[in-house]
């Protein structure tokens, strides 16, 4: 008979990778806490980033090199994000190593590495298992749920309960990942709208399980 408390392989990786994933947002997380008292009271850095925009997410997420604007000095905030374009600001956000593989036949080349990083560290889907659907706008809800996933939020089938988008929606009103953002859940995201999300989910902290459940 088998130690009950003994770990499988597959659940020390998976450990591993939570734990990795926690170090690098606890870095971000302490960038963030420092640097939104400096910008509160600032002007933007972008000259087409106004006070009715998310301005203090804008400037802490490019002061962290998380979110940054364009060769021509805009953010474009009002932009929709891609689901390619999320996984680069995922792949910033966590300081993943970018590169790998992912069973995706539509990805162009240049969103290759952060796809495939993505894809490797579990904060990614596809479709079905060979579309990941890169160039389509990436909803409030997506972006939301892989934010969740980097928290250490739906680790588990079950965790998705009968309706993803229903339990990604409830999760994140409970740690208050949807303040100030102005987009419904299965609206695409704009740009203003995604940095503030990223915000909130550095402030909302990790998801600390109790031995073996997943007690939050």
């Amino acid at each position: 008979m088998g130690i009950l408390s003994e770990k499988s392989p597959k659940k020390f990786k998976e450990e591993s990778r939570m734990r990795n994933l926690k170090r690098a947002l606890s870095l971000a997380l302490a960038s963030v806490m420092l640097l939104g008292m400096m910008v509160v009271g600032t002007s933007a850095s972008y000259a087409d980033v106004s006070s009715k925009n998310n301005l203090e997410a804008i400037e802490v997420l490019k002061a962290v090199g998380v979110m940054t604007g364009d060769d021509k000095g805009n953010f474009n905030p009002d932009k929709m994000v891609s689901r390619n374009e999320m996984a680069v600001v995922m792949c910033n956000l966590l300081g993943l190593k970018t590169g790998g593989s992912h069973p995706f036949t539509d990805v162009p080349a240049w969103a290759e590495p952060y796809v495939a990083a993505c894809y490797t560290n579990g904060i990614i889907a596809g479709y079905d298992a060979k579309t990941f659907g890169g160039s389509d706008s990436v909803t409030t809800g997506q972006a939301a749920l892989m934010l969740l996933k980097a928290l250490g939020y739906f680790q588990y089938q079950s965790d998705f309960e009968d309706d993803w988008q229903f339990a990604t929606s409830k999760q994140a009103g409970k740690i208050e990942l949807f303040e100030d953002v102005d987009s419904g859940v299965t609206e695409a995201m704009t740009r203003n709208d995604l940095a503030q999300l990223v915000l909130n989910a550095l402030e909302s902290g990790m998801v600390e399980a109790d031995d073996d459940t997943i007690k939050v």
